[in-house]
């Protein structure tokens, strides 16, 4: 069997010329935009080196992005396919074409919004470390008299924090400590554990 595609495009009617237009450049680049979306191969930053400014990482549920035009065309383009060769009229296809390629997009922000939502920033919140165990690093001496250093996982990940203590005895280096609290400039409030 031999395809020819100059034949088959002769016997489409002006409507489904149009429709098969849109799709078929659409669904390659639907096609190729999910595969890059999934192995990470889109870049989501804004190329800033000012590290003075916060950057946000997404402005929450997003509607008119080019993913979901694309998702819309693709889908709209089908859909409107799939409704003429089952010999709906014009109208209708016309509509029921708008109304999945709208849905379409509604999904695609729903979807990419929760997705959005499992990154990890990476950055680290001292206020996790309160409660946590570590081992002093370098020497925390009593009364808060030197910030000292304290080896503590938080966040998943080992660190090694400034310290000071309320004790009255120094915590040299090797003694497990707890943390109870953060000053206002993050340096751990330890003790040593019992």
């Amino acid at each position: 069997m031999d395809f020819n595609f100059s034949e088959w495009w002769d016997t489409l009617s002006t409507i489904e010329q149009i429709y098969w237009g849109i799709a078929i450049p659409f669904t390659l680049i639907f096609l190729i935009q999910m595969v890059l979306t999934f192995i990470g191969g889109e870049l989501d930053h804004d190329g800033s080196v000012d590290h003075d400014i916060e950057m946000d990482d997404g402005a929450g549920f997003q509607f008119f992005t080019i993913k979901n035009f694309v998702g819309f065309f693709t889908l709209f383009s089908w859909t409107g396919i799939a409704c003429l060769d089952s010999g709906m009229s014009i109208g209708q296809t016309m509509i029921w074409s708008f109304v999945a390629g709208v849905g379409m997009m509604f999904i695609m922000a729903i979807i990419f919004y929760y997705f959005s939502k499992l990154a990890d920033s990476g950055n680290l919140s001292v206020k996790n470390a309160i409660g946590g165990i570590g081992e002093v690093y370098l020497p925390v001496r009593a009364g808060r008299a030197n910030i000292g250093k304290v080896s503590i996982k938080v966040q998943g990940s080992l660190r090694e924090l400034d310290a000071i203590t309320d004790d009255t005895d120094d915590l040299a280096t090797g003694s497990v400590i707890t943390v109870i609290d953060i000053t206002n400039n993050d340096t751990l409030i330890v003790t040593k554990s019992k």
